[in-house]
């Protein structure tokens, strides 16, 4: 698909937040994930670079120009314009009542914003109190977090599989 077929293809109804993300290959990775799962696209907040930037393009290999974006100052600023617009809200990170990745059930017919943290700090705290639910992606080793490209991968997997019916 073409990248001008690809914007009139049907979405899934997810966006990705990035919340503050510093590393623009991260971003491109994101991107080029989202572009696989035909999302409905992302929200680059805060200090997260935007297209053009050669870096991003290293690891979106143009995806930045297929899956649309959206530039907001503040996260928070984002979350409530995503609410406002009827997007259940589910920030991805490891805090007292998040539910395991593995027990969350996407409803068919919802539009869900996934909002996903800067390498160090994770989703900020008062976006995390903003949000309508945090997941967490279940771990088993000595390490207690994943890249955030990584975790953002297997998040939107698991939500494309439910809403795309594989669940």
């Amino acid at each position: 698909m073409d990248v001008e077929t690809y914007r009139q293809a049907d979405k899934l109804p997810v966006i990705v937040v990035l919340d503050n993300i510093r590393s623009l290959h991260n971003v491109g990775s994101v991107f080029r994930t989202a572009d696989a799962f035909r999302l409905e696209g992302l929200y680059l907040c805060g200090i997260t670079a935007c297209p053009p930037a050669a870096e991003i393009h290293k690891t979106a290999l143009g995806a930045e120009d297929s899956v649309a974006w959206t530039y907001f100052a503040d996260t928070l600023d984002a979350v409530h314009r995503l609410q406002e617009d009827g997007y259940e809200v589910v920030a991805v990170e490891q805090v007292e009542g998040s539910l395991q990745l593995d027990t969350f059930r996407a409803v068919p017919g919802r539009r869900y914003a996934l909002v996903l943290g800067n390498e160090v700090k994770g989703v900020r705290q008062d976006v995390v109190d903003a949000a309508d639910a945090a997941l967490e992606i279940p771990q088993y080793g000595t390490k207690h977090s994943l890249n955030v490209s990584v975790s953002a991968g297997i998040v939107m997997w698991e939500i494309e599989r439910q809403l795309r019916g594989g669940a």
